[in-house]
């Protein structure tokens, strides 16, 4: 694989932010030496590497209630050395679409003879093992593990962690085209090689949101991205004195990271997940704060975005599921200690021009989670451990 090298890096105290690289070649060929001219400017990641880094990966898939075929498609996609997660919040009580799911991940892997894991969010085993490993906050007053999209992807780093993995990614369940699965977690892989730190994210920039109307029309950004992008870029910018555009991936749903880093980031719960995690560095790195971790502060926290070839169909939700995204999206920015007034007031125009929130409110806070070193992973791994093979898709045949 091809990528452009970084051409430009922002640094904030010890994170550093590379601008968008984008991928040139999604096969490289054979292993051979680069020219020293072509060094300067390309990143070539080698097909061993890329591979060596995908069995060391495991890709988590959020779901609720999402298309079959498109799930299947997905799974489809991820290459075969890594280790598939998924995680589902779908309903099991009128129509039981968890076990439909489980079903076809289930016929997937046997054809396939490969591995994969499938839990349910509100799986009273999962939350009783939190319980004894001494991290309640994910769950609610039911006692259960609470709804969201966050809360799910924490179970799922949780489930990486006891398989012995070095790195997560996320992949959403909505996408039309398994090619693009595929080349996210390639760019998750190259994204990982170039790194210099263990402390490292990827975040994929897609070339192209296509929508359909009367043809197809390859549209460069959503309306949320945009909004998100901009107000983590006057964060940054009130920060360091100077304006930026640095940060073109704010809501990136498709992202991954080394599990050193997942272990020490706080989260948000719902879709404020994206935006938080970039925030989480910042506040816990950017050098304005005191450093969250010693080791990662002395390493340093490196940020890739990489721009793919495939363009990213997905389910159109509406306009509601916009506003549901964009409104906690914005709450962790408004509600950061580093968030200046300057930057409040453009969160605050962007909501009320948007109709997220009428005139005289402001967005609401968050829930926080603390970072999931806070669990007791030994007593966490004992309290499932009679239970794991179940969530194997392929229970009883392995």
């Amino acid at each position: 694989m091809r990528i452009e090298s970084p051409r430009y890096t922002e640094r904030v105290g010890s994170v550093r932010i590379n601008d968008v690289q984008k991928v040139l070649e999604l096969d490289s060929g054979r292993a051979k030496e680069l020219p020293r001219e072509e060094k300067i400017a390309v990143q070539k990641t080698e097909e061993d590497t890329i591979k060596d880094l995908e069995e060391k990966m495991a890709i988590i898939i959020p779901t609720k209630d999402e298309k079959l075929k498109l799930f299947e498609g997905v799974i489809s996609g991820v290459p075969h050395e890594c280790l598939i997660i998924v995680v589902s919040n779908s309903q099991r009580k009128r129509v039981d679409r968890f076990r439909m799911e489980r079903d076809t991940l289930s016929q997937f892997c046997h054809f396939t003879r490969r591995q994969a894991l499938i839990i349910h969010q509100k799986d009273p085993i999962l939350a009783e093992a939190l319980r004894e490993a001494g991290y309640t906050e994910l769950l609610g007053e039911d006692g259960q593990i609470r709804d969201g999209k966050a809360e799910g992807m924490m179970i799922a780093m949780l489930i990486a962690m006891i398989a012995k993995k070095n790195y997560v990614g996320f992949i959403d369940a909505d996408n039309y085209f398994p090619g693009a699965v595929w080349e996210y977690v390639r760019c998750y892989a190259s994204g990982f090689s170039m790194a210099k730190s263990p402390y490292v994210m990827v975040r994929i920039l897609w070339r192209y949101k296509p929508k359909i109307s009367t043809g197809m029309y390859f549209k460069k950004w959503g309306r949320v991205s945009e909004i998100t992008n901009r107000c983590i870029n006057s964060l940054i910018s009130t920060k360091t004195g100077f304006e930026t555009e640095i940060i073109k991936t704010g809501n990136a749903g498709e992202h991954a990271m080394s599990l050193g880093l997942a272990k020490i980031l706080p989260y948000a719960s719902s879709y404020a997940v994206e935006p938080q995690e970039l925030v989480s560095i910042f506040e816990g790195f950017g050098g304005v704060l005191p450093m969250a971790h010693q080791a990662a502060a002395k390493h340093g926290v490196e940020i890739f975005q990489i721009e793919t070839r495939n363009p990213h169909l997905h389910e159109e939700k509406g306009e509601q599921h916009q506003q549901e995204m964009l409104l906690p999206g914005l709450g962790v920015i408004y509600h950061s200690p580093l968030c200046d007034k300057d930057t409040k007031q453009m969160v605050l125009d962007e909501l009320r021009q948007q109709n997220a929130i009428s005139q005289d409110k402001e967005p609401s806070k968050p829930r926080l989670y603390p970072p999931l070193k806070k669990v007791d992973l030994q007593q966490f791994t004992k309290a499932i451990k009679e239970h794991i093979d179940s969530y194997s898709a392929l229970e009883g045949e392995q």
